[in-house]
């Protein structure tokens, strides 16, 4: 009947188990796949559990970082706040794909530290300085719709 250990069981039903190695093989690749998506799949949330999306605000500043990062990319914005304080921003964007849709990718440099951007963003339920990028616009007059999949630079 294979490599299983055969039994009768209670009530006369035939039941075959896999050997230990098998089911310890198995669980290994289990517990193995689980690990390698984890981190992905935990750093990964939805917009609205974090950011308030009643609560639009547009912030212009220098760009003084930008990291490429998957699921999502994130830049950083020092900008005078209305007493004059430099205060700094994290701003999220959305994921690569996303990103690569509306011409803006760590290939093509169109972002650099040192530009002048104003972004418009979804700001944080926290209140602390970070946002979620709908619009960012650029010095050049370049302006990414961040918020449609398929738009490109104007």
């Amino acid at each position: 009947m294979g490599d299983g250990e055969t039994i009768l069981a209670e009530f006369g039903d035939i039941v075959t188990h896999a050997p230990m190695k098998a089911r310890a093989r198995v669980l290994a690749l289990i517990v193995v796949g689980c690990t390698a998506v984890s981190p992905s799949v935990l750093a990964h949330h939805a917009v609205q559990k974090v950011f308030d999306v009643t609560k639009p605000i547009t912030v212009t500043g220098t760009l003084t970082e930008v990291e490429w990062l998957n699921p999502h990319s994130y830049i950083t914005v020092e900008a005078k706040d209305a007493k004059g304080a430099v205060q700094q921003w994290i701003f999220e964007l959305p994921g690569p794909a996303a990103l690569r849709a509306t011409a803006i990718s760590v290939e093509n440099h169109a972002l650099k530290p040192g530009d002048l951007v104003t972004v418009d963003a979804l700001a944080a339920k926290d209140g602390t300085p970070t946002g979620f990028v709908s619009t960012l616009h650029l010095r050049d007059g370049r302006t990414f719709d961040l918020t449609k999949r398929a738009s490109h630079a104007q």
